[in-house]
């Protein structure tokens, strides 16, 4: 639909922001101050993404300047070593304190509003804010807690997370944290390898209505944990005792001490010093630890939400994410806004399916973050926002995890409003932070990732190495160095495992790992993992792109393809999971194959189509395709604890359907 609610062709856009939108954002200011400065004529968002790819100096340099970071020295050079990929430094002379540019509002203004399932809230002001990371900061180097040490966080989506990861980083620590419904296994899996000082921990948490003790296998964890030095436990559920038994555990506040007002002192560190660990998913072998640095994660993150989201100063901004996955690191940099941040800790979909509704309307949220399968899942429970619910204040809705279903372009433009923002982003844990987002100058078609972000010199390799042109699918590469680059992997202090994982493909360039292609309107189109690609008959297709058409079928709620090595070649099976009271008889299995070949081709029509009753999935929300190929392949899953439910992996080992010959396409 046109921003009035028009209909559109295909090619027309979804949303276009009129002259007078443009003038008031982030974003045009910027560019405004820049062509300014530099003396330039920057027309549009593409001669601006342009300018920041042939002047990286002058570009970053301008972000600083024009997001305000506070630093108590900057230095003269922007970047060290700018033809190094990996090895480019950025700002190598500056020192600053990320939790310093977090808490730079120090008023009454509301910085966290922390919403249990239940329905229980709680608010932090930026002054109270302040002053309980000053308290639990100086507790920290109580207990001995100091710059390169690791603060792990086993927590729910809470107030005290953001408290400890902001106490840490102000004495030069590093946070590390994973979501509650880890098992004892996968904590260690990951903060094993890290050794943390110091772990923040919560009694438990609400899930579906029903309540989950976090402590009950945490005491083999603690155990393993050699190096800790103290444990300490968030009475998230309202318990009187909350450390429940725990060897060594004391209350949270126990680390507060009584001054309610001691004072903090931000440690000036350079640029480069390491603030978060963030975990790869780890479903084919042991977790990958990426260390990021604090200058660029700070400096991606004010560009992102300052220019790209257009977010400002007390507007609530809304991610339902947990602690484990990037997203949670991206909505906290909201603070260096001055932004209220909505801390969600629940079901999306209890106690029912509107309940994320309910609470943007209920908190004002204004940037509504969510993931593509929420969007699918809430058109599928016939959730209508526009008839149902007052959102006028909704500016943007943000959607990642996945590909975003042109589908469900539809259905926000129809059922949420017209005149919103739909940004699809894409980027991951790997630079906790994007490569392409949302642009508030410029249009929004369907099924497009609206723009690559600036700074981020973004490309399309064919398997030769070389830029594709639009329409054509190849490797999502960066052919320059950014900013938010991970400094490396702990536990690989010559980089080998780095430089593997990133570059040794295309050496010089950075491999994402995700198949793409450019658009002829400057976005991007994501297809899936690069890693789970199918290939029958030598020809790639996309997970994506199958998911988009098999889950317009109104049986069919979920959908999961893989390849399976076959006589020499490549078949496509594809698994469903169906809508209460559908079975997959052969009138449903004509009809997938049918609506595959129609609106694909027939090289992407399943060899095999079979039933099961759930999709496995990664902690992060994404389908596990890798621990499925590997099963029906006859190999073992080796890492099941990053899995939120791999109790759905037995639907998928000894198919006596995948030892039968394949029908023939027709």
């Amino acid at each position: 639909m046109s921003e009035t609610g028009a209909p559109h062709s295909p090619e027309a856009p979804l949303w276009r922001p009129t002259r007078a939108q443009i003038e008031r954002t982030r974003m045009h200011a910027f560019m405004g101050e820049v062509a300014a400065r530099h003396g330039l004529r920057l027309e549009d968002y593409g001669a601006l993404y342009r300018w920041s790819l042939a002047s990286p100096e002058a570009f970053w340099g301008a972000v600083w300047r024009f997001c305000g970071v506070i630093a108590s020295r900057r230095g003269p050079r922007v970047l060290e070593r700018p033809r190094a990929m990996p090895g480019a430094r950025w700002f190598p002379d500056s020192r600053l304190n990320f939790a310093q540019n977090l808490l730079r509002r120090r008023d009454s203004g509301t910085a966290l509003v922390g919403i249990r399932e239940d329905g229980r809230r709680s608010c932090r002001s930026y002054q109270q804010l302040y002053r309980e990371v000053a308290r639990l900061a100086r507790g920290m180097r109580a207990l001995g807690v100091g710059p390169g040490d690791r603060v792990a966080g086993y927590l729910p989506n809470c107030p005290e997370a953001v408290v400890g990861m902001l106490a840490s980083a102000s004495i030069g620590a590093i946070w590390s944290s994973c979501s509650p419904d880890f098992g004892p296994q996968g904590l260690l899996d990951r903060f094993g390898q890290i050794e943390p000082r110091l772990l923040l921990c919560a009694d438990g948490y609400r899930y579906r209505g029903k309540v989950q003790d976090s402590l009950a296998g945490l005491a083999r964890v603690v155990r393993e944990l050699p190096g800790l030095r103290g444990v300490r436990v968030v009475p998230f559920l309202g318990r009187d005792t909350p450390a429940g038994g725990l060897p060594g555990a004391r209350p949270y506040a126990d680390l507060l001490g009584a001054d309610d007002d001691p004072g903090l002192e931000f440690l000036q560190l350079p640029f480069d010093h390491p603030l978060y660990i963030l975990y790869s998913s780890g479903t084919t072998g042991p977790p990958k630890c990426i260390l990021h640095g604090a200058g660029g994660t700070l400096l991606q993150h004010l560009k992102e939400l300052m220019l790209h989201c257009d977010l400002r100063a007390g507007e609530s901004i809304f991610y339902y994410t947990s602690c484990g996955w990037m997203m949670w690191n991206w909505l906290v940099s909201g603070l260096a806004l001055g932004a209220r941040l909505i801390l969600y800790d629940g079901s999306p979909f209890h106690p029912r399916p509107s309940r994320l509704i309910d609470l943007a309307q209920a908190e004002g949220i204004v940037h509504f973050g969510v993931s593509a399968k929420y969007l699918a899942a809430l058109e599928q429970a016939g959730v209508r926002p526009r008839q149902s619910h007052r959102l006028g204040q909704l500016r943007s809705i943000l959607s990642t995890g996945s590909p975003l279903a042109p589908a469900s372009f539809d259905y926000v433009y129809r059922e949420f409003r017209p005149a919103l923002r739909l940004s699809s982003i894409s980027g991951g844990t790997d630079i906790v932070s994007c490569f392409a987002l949302g642009c508030p100058l410029a249009p929004v078609y369907r099924g497009e990732l609206q723009c690559r972000g600036l700074g981020m010199a973004v490309e399309v390799y064919g398997d030769h190495g070389r830029p594709l042109g639009p329409g054509e699918r190849g490797e999502l590469v960066c052919t320059r160095p950014f900013s938010s680059m991970p400094l490396g992997f702990w536990g690989d202090p010559a980089g080998r495992r780095y430089r593997q994982a990133y570059f040794s493909r295309f050496p010089g360039v950075w491999l994402q790992g995700d198949f793409a292609e450019l658009t002829a309107h400057g976005g991007l189109i994501i297809h899936g993992r690069s890693d789970a690609v199918l290939n029958p008959g030598g020809v790639r297709i996309g997970t994506a792109e199958i998911y988009r058409l098999v889950e317009q079928l109104p049986e069919v709620e979920e959908s999961l393809a893989v390849g399976q090595q076959w006589h020499g070649d490549e078949r496509v099976i594809l698994f469903v999971k169906l809508g209460a009271g559908h079975a997959l008889d052969p009138a449903l299995m004509q009809r997938i194959r049918e609506q595959i070949r129609q609106g694909a081709t027939p090289r992407h029509v399943p060899a095999r189509i079979l039933a099961v009753d759930d999709i496995p999935r990664t902690r992060n929300n994404k389908i596990a395709e890798l621990a499925v190929r590997e099963l029906i392949h006859g190999r073992p899953v080796r890492q099941l604890a990053a899995l939120a439910n791999p109790e759905a992996l037995a639907q998928f080992q000894g198919r006596a359907e995948l030892a039968g010959e394949a029908p023939g396409h027709g």
